[in-house]
């Protein structure tokens, strides 16, 4: 069976994890939440250093408690995120943060970013990672909000 990072089991079955796409409103624009991975060290900026919250399915876990673990897990924010984007393998779901939400990392992630998505774009590597975040800016654009960029 396989296993995550810190030992975890993974489910068998797809879907393997969700990605969680968090945002929050502030002065009139959209800021989105990044965080960085701390398995090569804070200065490390290559490939999957940096991301949206999100993490592997255990076995039997239903996706949506998944996603909503995941989120708990790696940044303390106890909401609930909605199904956005179905995938065979890693569905997206999205949740809006309040303004002054309090991110408490786990020690999987050394730091975190409420940054705008022309900068989450450039930051987030490889570029199927950022695509990821990119999609539900864009949905979020199309339900009537700003989009922060």
């Amino acid at each position: 069976m396989k296993s995550t990072w810190d030992g975890l089991p993974i489910a068998d079955d797809l879907p393997t994890g969700t990605v969680i796409a968090v945002f929050r409103r502030r002065d009139g624009h959209i800021e989105w939440l990044v965080l960085h991975r701390a398995h090569r060290g804070p200065a490390f900026d290559g490939d999957w250093a940096w991301g949206a919250p999100s993490g592997c399915r255990l076995p039997g876990e239903a996706v949506e408690v998944c996603a909503r673990r995941e989120l708990l897990e790696e940044t303390g924010l106890d909401l609930t995120p909605a199904p956005l984007l179905h995938d065979d393998e890693w569905p997206l779901f999205m949740v809006e943060a309040p303004t002054g939400a309090d991110v408490r990392l786990s020690r999987e992630h050394d730091a975190y970013r409420w940054i705008d998505l022309l900068t989450a774009r450039d930051l987030i590597k490889p570029e199927l990672v950022a695509e990821q975040l990119l999609r539900a800016a864009r949905l979020l654009q199309s339900s009537g909000a700003s989009s922060g960029t």
